[in-house]
C-alpha cells in the first residue's frame, strides 16, 4: 500500500475519532465532574495507582495542573493519596471505590449512547466497524 493511502486512512480515522468523542462526550455531563478530572480518574481506574509525576505524564499536563486535578478528585472522595509500601516518602494516587463506580457508570453511559447510534447500521456495516476497532486497538 502506498503512503498516500495510509495518509488517507489516517485522516479518515482522525475525523471519525473526533466525531465519536464528540458524540460520547454528551454522556459525560452526567458524571458531574470536569473532563480533566474524568480523564485522570480513567487513568487511575484502568492503569492503577500512579505518582503525581506519572499521572501528569500520562495526561500530558504539568505537575501543578495535575496537583489541582488530584486535589479535586480527593476532595470529592474519588481518589486517595496512598503512601508507597516500598518508600514511605512516596505518595501514589489511587481511585477509590466511589471513583471506580463513577467512572464505570460513565463508561456504560458512553457505550450505550454509541450503541444507540450504531443500531441504525446494517449488520455488515457493524461487522466492518467491529473489525476496524479490533485492528485499531492493536496498533
Amino acid at each position: 500500500m502506498s503512503s498516500d493511502f495510509s495518509l488517507e486512512v489516517a485522516d479518515a480515522i482522525h475525523s471519525a475519532a473526533i466525531r465519536v468523542l464528540r458524540i460520547v462526550r454528551a454522556a459525560d455531563a452526567k458524571a458531574e465532574i470536569g473532563p480533566a478530572q474524568l480523564s485522570a480518574l480513567s487513568v487511575l481506574v484502568f492503569a492503577g495507582p500512579k505518582t503525581l509525576s506519572e499521572l501528569s505524564h500520562a495526561e500530558q499536563v504539568k505537575a501543578p495542573t495535575m496537583s489541582r486535578i488530584v486535589q479535586a478528585l480527593v476532595s470529592q472522595r474519588l481518589a486517595d493519596r496512598v503512601r508507597s509500601p516500598e518508600d514511605r516518602r512516596a505518595v501514589r494516587i489511587a481511585a477509590t471505590r466511589k471513583g471506580h463506580k463513577l467512572l464505570l457508570a460513565g463508561r456504560e453511559r458512553r457505550v450505550q449512547l454509541l450503541a444507540q447510534r450504531l443500531s441504525s447500521l446494517a449488520p455488515e456495516g457493524l461487522q466492518v466497524i467491529r473489525q476496524a476497532a479490533l485492528l485499531l486497538v492493536g496498533i
